[in-house]
């Protein structure tokens, strides 16, 4: 019941819609495929080389980053979710919903044999980069239990990061496409909530080329930089090593 990969969804409303699906697609170079779902609310983006990992969603209303977990046995891994902690709906279904003590939203799905990660690409101002990690905002209150949860549930090491206290992160094995990182909000408002970071060999110049694609800066940090989309999703840009995911 190991954990064979991850996809990360940006959900975002019908009004902010296809501005998202025009960013994300540039940034990840990728292609859009075919509409699927009963509503067509449903699409991958489809990287030139490697497979694919990031999806669209059309929701209702809000929006935001959601993580499907792809499993060769449900069933199994359901159980595990529930000894970890989670709350589990649609247990008989494919996909399973199950939401983390935290609140963190997030689908149980079949493995399809997805093994091969696309490697980082240039963006137009020749920055290295890779869309490679999801990070959990979690409110400070339940911060250590939901750190615990998701190590129980992937099965993967839980380890401290070496930048700030407020950080700890995942070891994902060397076929998955997605680093899963843990931050601490200050905050005690509402549930845990997700978004994506970007690994790039030069924050500065990727921010600008983020900028002329109609990007916004949040807030600027030692290493990444705070970001909205131009449907104002968030997101981050990181210097952390876009073939590694590491920090140099």
């Amino acid at each position: 019941m190991a954990i064979k990969w991850l996809t990360a969804f940006v959900d975002r409303d019908s009004h902010t819609f296809d501005e998202a699906v025009r960013f994300w697609l540039a940034v990840a170079r990728s292609t859009l495929s075919t509409p699927r779902g009963d509503h067509g609310e449903f699409a991958t983006l489809v990287p030139f080389d490697g497979n694919a990992y990031l999806r669209v969603q059309r929701v209702d209303a809000g929006g935001g980053s959601h993580l499907d977990l792809h499993v060769d046995d449900i069933e199994a891994f359901v159980g595990r979710a529930l000894s970890a902690g989670a709350d589990v709906k649609q247990p008989d279904a494919d996909p399973v919903i199950l939401r983390s003590p935290g609140g963190m939203v997030a689908c149980v799905v079949s493995d399809h044999g997805e093994s091969r990660r696309p490697p980082p690409h240039r963006s137009a101002g020749g920055v290295l980069h890779s869309v490679d990690q999801l990070c959990i905002d979690i409110p400070s209150q339940c911060f250590v239990p939901e750190c615990q949860f998701w190590s129980a549930l992937t099965g993967w090491e839980l380890r401290a990061s070496s930048v700030r206290t407020e950080f700890m992160y995942l070891v994902r094995p060397s076929t998955i496409p997605l680093r899963l990182l843990l931050q601490r909000r200050d905050d005690n408002d509402g549930p845990a909530r997700a978004h994506l970071d970007i690994a790039s060999d030069d924050v500065e110049q990727l921010v600008v080329d983020h900028q002329a694609m109609g990007a916004t800066v949040v807030e600027i940090f030692q290493h990444w930089t705070a970001m909205a989309d131009p449907s104002g999703l968030p997101y981050c840009v990181t210097s952390r090593d876009p073939r590694t995911g590491l920090l140099p």
